[in-house]
């Protein structure tokens, strides 16, 4: 497994606190079936199995996305505007950041979704638990950002879904336990978990940055082979003898 993969389940595992300070509310207030212990404990599993398919769904469509990216010679390219994306995010201060989920665009994407997770809520059926973790899946989220630029950055849709699936596992154990104690998490304490995310997200972006200029550092910064050709290729230029 490269580093790449490894580092979504890092990524995931120690950001989870960016998780509670973001998702937090939704996961806190998820509603309590009437139906005993073991229905409350399975609602909240499921809720964050839903969250855990919306990622892996957008690791493999983004996935696909490096794929052709790779096909397309511009691997190193990406890998080290990414790690540089990354750290420009980080860099930049809050105010500037929190525009961008406040756009005209973006909200017309936030809304609808915010409104299908009010409406599940009024259910509180154990599949809408599921439901409310899908669509949780799609909000905003830097973390969930800089994961799917680690997604890009494996190079194939399969690699990609795995990735995904990784970090949403890194953030499970957190998640889940905001589900089952979130009434002790109060509003401040969810503003200094998030502080750490910058330190997990820099260490992401070296490391991109260092595959990308491939300084032949075993697993860390590899030298980039060659690309094989493709079937297509062939088949444009058959070998003659």
């Amino acid at each position: 497994m490269s580093p790449i993969i490894f580092s979504a389940l890092a990524v995931g595992f120690f950001g989870s606190a960016h998780c509670i300070g973001m998702c937090g509310p939704i996961a806190i207030a998820l509603p309590v079936p009437n139906s005993g212990t073991f229905n409350f404990i399975a609602g909240r599993i499921l809720y964050n199995i839903g969250r855990i398919f919306t990622y892996s769904f957008l690791g493999a469509l983004f996935g696909l996305l490096g794929s052709r990216i790779v096909i397309a010679g511009f691997q190193q390219f990406i890998t080290i505007f990414l790690g540089v994306i990354i750290l420009l995010v980080v860099l930049t201060p809050f105010k500037y950041k929190a525009k961008v989920t406040q756009h005209r665009l973006v909200q017309k994407i936030t809304i609808p979704i915010k409104s299908g997770i009010g409406e599940l809520f009024k259910q509180g059926t154990i599949p809408s638990m599921f439901l409310i973790g899908v669509l949780n899946g799609f909000l905003p989220c830097g973390l969930v950002y800089i994961a799917i630029a680690g997604a890009i950055a494996s190079g194939d849709a399969v690699s990609g879904m795995l990735y995904m699936t990784l970090f949403g596992l890194g953030t499970f154990p957190a998640m889940f336990a905001a589900t089952i104690f979130g009434k002790f998490i109060n509003l401040n304490i969810r503003r200094k978990l998030t502080k750490a995310v910058p330190v997990f997200a820099i260490v992401l972006a070296v490391l991109f940055i260092l595959r990308g200029m491939a300084l032949g550092i075993p697993y860390i910064s590899p030298k980039i082979s060659a690309q094989t050709v493709t079937q297509s290729e062939m088949e444009c230029h058959p070998n003659h003898k």
